[in-house]
């Protein structure tokens, strides 16, 4: 106690403060180091094409580098927050410290060098024999007890705080990152070190309010935000609302360790996850050939799920900074293992876009949302979508309405500047989850709507949409089985017919999926609404 009073009261926490400060850097380094890989290495790799024996144990010796790179980023924005709340707890104890040392002195006691507060002389000494000296000593000492009380307390505390750090310093295990997998251990340490800074899982929104999410992270420290996005990727990832950017890093952090965790176990899967291992490794060497697009072009992981058929939400381009947005809702069939085919979509309605936009496809962004359980099906033939009965309720659109509207909104709180133009596009079963999604709540505080191969939209009329009727747009080509057969059944009133209230949107393409064919004016008409501009052409369709 003498010694560590002593060594509290006098002490400089400058060193501490640079050390803090350094391992912060540190940490900006090696993200930026691991993007640099990917960027000027891996990607042009992956652009390129590179293939064969050498490309095999190449991009797998790659990928274990960016994964360790990772996981040293992990630990040192962990050592940084611990040397943060560290220093922060230590100056705050030794406050404590000085004010009662302070407090004491002013009432007129003496605090010796190792902490020991003296009782103050009321009466002179000499008269000890007089009845009433002991009355006013003891009067004059009354708060005697609270001062040597603190003193104690703020020794204690910085006694347990530093005892603390030291520990969790010690649990951080540089032998990890040596690891391709050291990002599961940096993830367990990063649980103990929130609870130490009181930055845990509870302080993190639950992603009900997009806007109050929004706000919350721009209030943090950048600190902070660093933390929460190091220790818990998982839940930062899903949070409508944040940066896209934020949602991107912090989602490929989840993905590299899943897809690490699966090739630890690889001999041990079973049939999903292997299906699983197969569809994110497909979906990171997606992301992994754009790193070296155009800024308008890079993809921007916002999501993925692997339960059930598994999910992803993708963006082309950064919506954040768009002036133009679209997300593409997909129908029926539409699963993790074939969200490339939707990425590719994503593309083409940029390009058609871009032909509309003052500044070319760069003013734009398109997002392939599918954050929902769509349904199985088969239109091949009359007969075989007949059979599928999951196509014939509302409830898998019911179920996906609120996080559509959640994203949605999402989008809107984290824009940067003027706000953005917002269309939503839909597609077949996505139409129907997409009319729910709009029809409750707020809506989906969309500028424009267009759906294409409709079977419904949950409502009656176009007016009981938020949306306004005359920017909501129906695609329909004349053969499609879904529009012409499905419709005005149990998904809603058949939204192509003029009683509906929307407009109709002219197509010259055939068939279920053929919207987004090159050269059509389908594929041109959902480019200018999503510019701004109204559709163009006569008809129906074919």
């Amino acid at each position: 106690m003498p010694e560590l009073f002593a060594q509290l009261l006098r002490q400089d926490f400058s060193d501490l403060e640079a050390a803090t400060g350094s391992w912060q850097k540190l940490a900006g380094i090696l993200g930026d180091t691991r993007i640099g890989s990917g960027k000027r290495v891996s990607g042009p790799l992956h652009k390129a094409s590179w293939s064969g024996v050498a490309a095999h144990y190449g991009f797998n010796a790659l990928e274990a580098t960016e994964s360790k790179l990772k996981t040293a980023q992990t630990n040192a924005q962990l050592i940084h927050t611990v040397l943060d709340t560290l220093s922060t707890r230590m100056q705050a104890a030794q406050r404590k410290l000085r004010h009662a040392v302070s407090d004491a002195e002013a009432a007129g006691h003496t605090v010796t060098e190792d902490g020991w507060v003296e009782p103050k002389q009321a009466v002179d000494p000499k008269y000890h024999n007089d009845p009433d000296y002991q009355g006013v000593q003891q009067q004059a000492n009354a708060g005697l007890g609270g001062y040597r009380a603190r003193i104690d307390e703020a020794v204690a505390e910085a006694e347990r705080v530093s005892s603390d750090a030291t520990e969790l310093l010690h649990q951080i295990d540089p032998f990890d990152l040596d690891k391709q997998y050291g990002g599961a251990n940096a993830a367990e340490d990063a649980a103990r070190i929130a609870e130490f800074a009181g930055l845990g899982r509870k302080n993190i929104p639950d992603g009900k309010d997009p806007q109050r999410t929004a706000d919350w992270w721009a209030g943090l420290p950048s600190d902070q935000r660093d933390f929460y996005l190091a220790a818990f990727p998982d839940q930062i990832g899903k949070l409508d609302g944040l940066p896209t950017t934020t949602r991107d890093d912090a989602n490929r952090a989840v993905l590299d360790m899943q897809l690490n965790d699966y090739a630890l176990r690889e001999g041990d899967l079973g049939y999903h996850e292997r299906d699983s291992y197969r569809s994110l490794s497909a979906l990171k060497d997606r992301l992994d050939r754009e790193d070296t697009a155009p800024a308008h072009k890079q993809l921007y992981l916002l999501g993925f799920d692997t339960s059930k058929d598994g999910r992803a939400i993708v963006a082309v381009g950064n919506p954040d900074t768009a002036r133009h947005t679209a997300v593409q809702v997909p129908g029926t069939s539409n699963q993790l293992d074939n969200v490339g085919d939707q990425m590719k979509r994503a593309v083409k309605l940029q390009g058609a876009a871009g032909r509309w936009s003052e500044n070319g496809a760069e003013d734009v962004a398109v997002v392939s949302w599918l954050d929902y359980n769509a349904p199985e099906a088969n239109f091949d033939s009359p007969q075989e979508a007949e059979l599928n009965l999951g196509i014939a309720t509302q409830g898998r659109a019911q179920d996906g309405a609120e996080d559509l509207r959640d994203f949605t909104h999402g989008l809107r709180a984290a824009h940067q500047g003027e706000r953005s133009h917002l269309t939503v596009l839909a597609h077949s079963y996505g139409s129907t989850l997409a009319g729910a999604a709009d029809a409750g709540g707020r809506g989906l505080d969309a500028d424009d709507m267009v759906v294409v191969g409709s079977p419904g939209m949950t409502v009656d009329r176009a007016d009981q949409l938020h949306v306004d009727p005359r920017h909501l747009y129906v695609g329909a080509a004349d053969n499609d089985f879904v529009s012409n057969v499905l419709s005005d059944a149990t998904l809603g009133a058949d939204p192509k017919k003029s009683e509906f209230g929307a407009e109709r949107m002219y197509v010259d393409t055939r068939d279920h999926g053929g919207y987004w064919n090159d050269g059509s004016k389908s594929l041109e008409n959902q480019g200018r609404i999503i510019a701004g501009l109204a559709p163009q052409g006569e008809g129906t369709g074919r």
